[in-house]
């Protein structure tokens, strides 16, 4: 008689079993390891060089980063701060599943700006809008999406305010 699993010689045999020592690595039972289950890295795929530790949140289903028209008004608006593209880092957060930590430990950000209420992933923690917060030595700005401030005088102003002190 053969038998495949050894644990099922405990119900074949009732007598004690004793083996040779060469045998017994055929029946022995290695402890069970249990793989470590591994969260592979989030992907971010962004547009900049992010040189100057700049991260822009954007939400946008759709697009690989922003709308042509509301990525010039950004551009305009980094420009008229001293930025280009090549100083800041812009994440369609659309296109990526990362919370906030792993967007700080990716990007290291020393300013962060949250562009609408879409663009805040989870574990953002309470942010308060349109304020320049600082969170662990990072300038934080949640504010208005291009979306709301395209056609709104008084939200693109409210945004110049707060950009321009970053």
């Amino acid at each position: 008689m053969k038998v495949e699993d050894s644990k099922a010689l405990r119900f074949i045999f009732r007598d004690e079993l004793y083996l040779l020592d060469e045998d017994k690595k055929n029946y022995s039972n290695p402890a069970e390891t249990i793989p470590e289950v591994v969260t592979p890295p989030a992907v971010f795929n962004y547009t900049g060089g992010n040189k100057k530790r700049f991260l822009l949140v954007a939400y946008y289903p759709g697009h690989d980063f922003m709308p042509d028209a509301h990525l010039a008004a950004l551009e305009s608006t980094l420009g008229r701060m001293g930025y280009g593209r090549e100083d800041v880092a812009i994440l369609n957060l659309a296109g990526c599943d990362a919370d906030h930590q792993q967007l700080i430990g990716h990007f290291q950000p020393s300013t962060l700006v949250y562009l609408g209420s879409a663009s805040l992933p989870d574990g953002a923690g309470e942010i308060a809008f349109n304020v320049i917060e600082n969170m662990d030595g990072i300038r934080i700005l949640y504010t208005h999406s291009f979306d709301d401030m395209m056609n709104d005088v008084a939200k693109k102003k409210a945004f110049w305010e707060q950009m321009k002190n970053l």
